[in-house]
């Protein structure tokens, strides 16, 4: 976890601590007694099937009740994938290296670089001034979350979570409402990333991916606008509901000051060591970081600038698309903090290996594992089978019922991998049952790859969710339940907001 001197911790009540360890005596043994029992268990699947589904079993309950710590159990998984005949060594832990390990690393060494000179902390002051929020938990927890789900719209919800991540913890460090509060606060840095990636086709990949299926398929082409006539006012539900269900989970407890009130010094290099407050003026390692952060934030939000004034289908879109990967950003800018210097002879970098060494790199572990078990679900027809037999289980022959099974299934499945696969292989599947059941295509594709963009429970589930838990502020137990919650919540709002919004932009 990153434990930074002076974040606050997770801390567990004697309660909480009797249920965590029985939690996890009791999953140390039904781990494999389920993985025993679905790799016998009579399904049409191959051998690797089998032996995928029992390792998932296997997998998904140790993540639940951690009976040893979740990145190791990514790598357990990924190790008996290879003993069970899964698939290649090569190909199992190729995933470990996928781009988006190192958009974790390149964020990760900015966020840290934010902790160590004070940025972070002087943006929360910054934050904690405005007139709007001063003194009220509620509206710090909107304004924060509302910045991130309108970055969302234009980058990643990767990277804006990676961007508001260190700006969560300055915000904690800063206030005295407690650690359910920080909690909260922290899994709206997630979530509100995820909800604001629905509104434009460019806020997360599933957007595009059902753009072009619906292309394809149904011969209907769906603009940036009228994308956004049925996302704007679905993520506009969808974040008022995210605060309000996060705000009552986890309230402000303690005192809050009226003003910027910092915790005890932390001694950063851009704060005052006797006071703890941000410094009136700038440290170097402040204008470096920040300079490095600005330059990852313009070249995330470049190649959509881009695309919007020229078209995805421009050379200039295509040339810096194809170079500027997020990861590739994220990356070059962490890189730069290495090279960046704090005084004119050169003795003191910004970043250090040592300042390196504290980030959570188990948390790039379990999201590497995560994916190589989500690529593998795919290769060995897993995925295809849970959805084919959902379909048959559930009987559903007309258009909204096969809606809510399409989100159903994607939500499902984005908890089990990757938002990107999810939306690959539920797409396709929710606008073949509808075709055979000859009702619109649209819906139900909508639908599955909205539905996609989910995700809540799990570390696993998408990089946001990795991204807060790797502040050691959230529980797994506390992330899964908002994250059911959410996903319960979230169902029925996007299953009613398609079936209002469709018939009137005459999509169904």
């Amino acid at each position: 976890m990153i434990h930074d001197e002076g974040a606050v911790g997770e801390i567990l009540s004697d309660a909480e601590e009797r249920f965590s360890r029985r939690r996890a005596q009791a999953g140390l043994l039904l781990g494999p007694a389920l993985g025993v029992l679905i790799f016998f268990w009579p399904a049409p699947l191959s051998a690797q099937g089998h032996a995928l589904s029992a390792i998932l079993a296997l997998v998904g309950t140790y993540w639940i009740c951690e009976p040893i710590p979740i990145s190791a159990t990514a790598l357990l998984g990924a190790a008996l994938c290879v003993l069970l005949g899964v698939d290649s060594a090569k190909n199992i832990f190729a995933p470990f290296a996928h781009p988006l390990i190192f958009l974790f690393i390149g964020s990760f060494f900015l966020a840290k670089s934010m902790s160590t000179h004070g940025l972070d902390r002087r943006i929360a002051s910054s934050v904690l001034a405005w007139r709007f929020v001063r003194g009220h938990p509620a509206r710090v927890m909107l304004a924060f979350g509302g910045l991130t789900a309108f970055l969302s719209m234009w980058i990643s919800n990767t990277a804006a979570t990676a961007m508001m991540f260190p700006i969560a913890l300055g915000l904690i460090r800063s206030l005295n409402a407690g650690r359910r509060y920080a909690c909260g606060l922290m899994l709206m840095a997630a979530y509100a990333s995820s909800v604001g990636g629905l509104a434009t086709p460019v806020g997360t990949p599933p957007n595009l991916i059902g753009i072009g299926f619906i292309a394809e398929q149904a011969g209907v082409r769906i603009t940036f606008f009228q994308w956004m006539l049925i996302g704007v006012p679905l993520t506009a539900v969808m974040f008022a509901v995210l605060f309000s269900l996060l705000y009552v989970l986890h309230p402000a407890g303690g005192h809050l000051p009226p003003s910027p009130l910092p915790s005890p010094a932390r001694g950063g290099r851009g704060e005052n060591t006797e006071t703890g407050a941000a410094s009136p003026l700038w440290s170097a390692g402040e204008r470096n970081t920040l300079a490095a952060f600005g330059l990852a934030v313009s070249l995330w939000i470049l190649p959509g600038a881009i695309g919007l004034a020229c078209g995805s289908g421009s050379p200039a879109f295509k040339w810096i698309d194809a170079r500027l990967n997020e990861s590739v950003v994220a990356l070059l800018a962490g890189c730069l903090l290495f090279l960046m210097p704090l005084d004119r002879r050169f003795e003191r970098m910004t970043f250090t290996w040592r300042d390196a060494a504290g980030i959570d790199w188990g948390t790039i572990l379990l999201f590497g594992g995560g994916l190589s078990l989500g690529d593998q679900m795919f290769k060995t027809g897993v995925a295809q089978a849970l959805g084919g037999g959902l379909t048959r289980i559930l009987d559903v022959h007309t258009l909204w019922p096969i809606t809510g099974l399409s989100i159903g299934m994607a939500i499902v499945l984005s908890e089990l991998t990757s938002n990107t696969a999810a939306a690959s292989m539920v797409i396709p599947v929710a606008m073949a049952v509808a075709k055979e059941a000859g009702v619109p295509l649209l819906p139900p594709a909508l639908g599955a790859c909205l539905g996609a963009s989910y995700g809540f429970c799990l570390p696993v589930s998408t990089p946001p969710n990795a991204i807060v838990y790797g502040s050691g502020l959230v529980p797994i137990t506390k992330m899964v339940r908002a994250g059911i919650l959410f996903d319960v919540i979230g169902f029925f709002t996007l299953w009613l907001g398609l079936f209002v919004l469709c018939p009137l932009l005459g999509l169904a």
